[in-house]
C-alpha cells in the first residue's frame, strides 16, 4: 500500500479542479485556487511526484461510438489465488470490452464494466470469453440502465484540512 501524501486545503481545491477539467492551463489552474502561476505549477508536479495524480484521460460516451449497451458482470473464480487472480485480471483488462475492473471482497471476486454494441455482442462476450474460461466457477450480468459519472475525489467534510501546508 502506498503512503498516505499530505494534502492541504490547496491540494484538494487544485485536485478537484483538475478532476473536473484537466485541461485547464495552468494559469486558469492558479487563478481559481488563488495561487500564482509558478506556486500552482509547482504543486501540480508535487502530486504528481508523490503519485497523487496518476494521469489524465478524455471520458468518451461509449453510446457514441457504437457501444451503447454497458453492464457490469459479477464473476467469481477457483481457485482464488494469486496467479489464478492476476491472469483473469490480465485477460479481462486485455478485452476490448472492458472499461474497468475491480477485484473485490464479498460475494463476486470481480467486477467488470463492459460496453458492447447490443445483446447478441453481450451474450457473446459472457458466454465465449468470460464463461469458457476454466477458473470462471459462476457469473452475473447486470445491464446498466444509468450512468452516472464519476465525481470528482474530495475528503469528508471531518477529513478536509482547514490549513494551508507551510513550506519545508
Amino acid at each position: 500500500m502506498r503512503e498516505q501524501a499530505e494534502l492541504d486545503s490547496v491540494d484538494w481545491h487544485i485536485l478537484e479542479e483538475l478532476q473536473n477539467d484537466a485541461t485547464l492551463p495552468n494559469r486558469s489552474l492558479a487563478e481559481i485556487v488563488g495561487l500564482a502561476p509558478s506556486s500552482c505549477l509547482q504543486r501540480v508536479r508535487r502530486l504528481r511526484e508523490l503519485g497523487v495524480i496518476t494521469g489524465c484521460h478524455a471520458v468518451v460516451d461509449p453510446a457514441t461510438t457504437g457501444l451503447p449497451l454497458e453492464a457490469v458482470v459479477a464473476v467469481n473464480v477457483r481457485p482464488h489465488t494469486r496467479p489464478v487472480v492476476a491472469a483473469f485480471r490480465a485477460f479481462v483488462m486485455a478485452q476490448p470490452e472492458t472499461r474497468s475492473v475491480f477485484h473485490v471482497s464479498g460475494q463476486a471476486d470481480f467486477l467488470i464494466h463492459i460496453a458492447v454494441a447490443d445483446s447478441t455482442h453481450l451474450q457473446a462476450f459472457l458466454m465465449d470469453k468470460i464463461a469458457s474460461r476454466t477458473e470462471v466457477r459462476n457469473l452475473t450480468s447486470s445491464v446498466v440502465l444509468e450512468r452516472v459519472e464519476t465525481r470528482a475525489l474530495t475528503p469528508p467534510a471531518n477529513l478536509r484540512p482547514t490549513h494551508r501546508r507551510r513550506k519545508a
